[in-house]
């Protein structure tokens, strides 16, 4: 299977997952596709899928966990999360959540349904694990509406007076958050600079769904006593067209005639529709 059948096979399986419930950030999700996979599948990432919480492991840690769909297809890909477990997305009980939490699902490190603070966690992280003369790294992942956060900035700051080279920022930078274009909201014309002003090292990946390219920013070590952030420019909704740099496809589902194109562009069978609502007994 090539690299391009293999994203969207986890699309497709993204929305399997939520479909029977019909809730889910898709599009904040699907964004982010190519780096979950870089981190988790291309060797970037210390783990042990048989032992979620190693006390060596390099911390991850989703943000923007709205987008936990992404995380959850990896964790499921890797083993760590079963076949049964997917089936509870979102249902009542011992289920899957909308946002991340670490107590009711493995190797998830921080509950982050509240945006900014998930980089405030890692910042901790990181300092703890340097302070420990832990080999393990952090890695936090971003959106770019969040980013309006203060709670950011407090973090971003921090990182940098405490020299935290363990910790590396990823910011998803797909142009738009919730209400509309971020450039039009925030009016920030280069994060780049304004990393860089708050003395973090800055790596830019033009095409944040190139495998290659995420592959080789992501495997460049941190410079001595800096942290660093990869922003990765995305396209929010990536892989179906009709959601592609929407911004009303920020949390929504399809409707009968848009199912069809998801249906079409994601090779998604009826048969295979109709089998993801259905939850054996033992789930329920």
């Amino acid at each position: 299977m090539n690299e391009s059948d293999l994203m969207t096979k986890y699309r497709k399986e993204m929305f399997l997952t939520a479909y029977p419930q019909k809730t889910a950030h898709l599009a904040s999700a699907f964004s982010i596709a190519e780096i979950m996979y870089v981190l988790y599948r291309g060797g970037i990432l210390r783990y042990r899928a048989e032992d979620p919480a190693w006390p060596d492991r390099d911390r991850f840690i989703l943000s923007k966990g709205h987008a936990a769909l992404a995380v959850y297809v990896m964790l499921h890909d890797i083993g760590v999360l079963s076949d049964a477990k997917m089936r509870t997305f979102c249902r009542p009980g011992d289920s899957l959540g909308g946002e991340l939490h670490p107590l009711e699902t493995p190797g998830v490190e921080a509950a982050t349904g509240s945006l900014g603070h998930g980089l405030g966690f890692g910042v901790g992280c990181a300092m703890a694990l340097k302070s420990s003369g832990s080999p393990a790294q952090v890695y936090v992942l971003v959106g770019n509406g969040e980013l309006g956060e203060g709670v950011i900035w407090e973090s971003v700051m921090a990182a940098h007076k405490f020299e935290l080279d363990n910790l590396t920022v990823i910011l998803d930078d797909n142009k738009l958050q919730k209400m509309g274009l971020t450039s039009d909201i925030m009016r920030i014309s280069s994060w780049a600079d304004k990393w860089e002003a708050f003395g973090w090292e800055t790596t830019e990946v033009p095409d944040g769904h190139s495998i290659p390219a995420l592959q080789e920013a992501l495997s460049r070590k941190n410079s001595a006593g800096k942290p660093r952030v990869i922003i990765a420019h995305t396209v929010k909704g990536k892989g179906v067209s009709v959601m592609e740099n929407k911004a009303d496809w920020h949390f929504k589902m399809p409707y009968k005639k848009e199912l069809k194109i998801f249906m079409e562009e994601l090779g998604i069978t009826e048969k295979e529709l109709e089998d993801a609502k259905v939850v054996p007994d033992d789930i329920i």
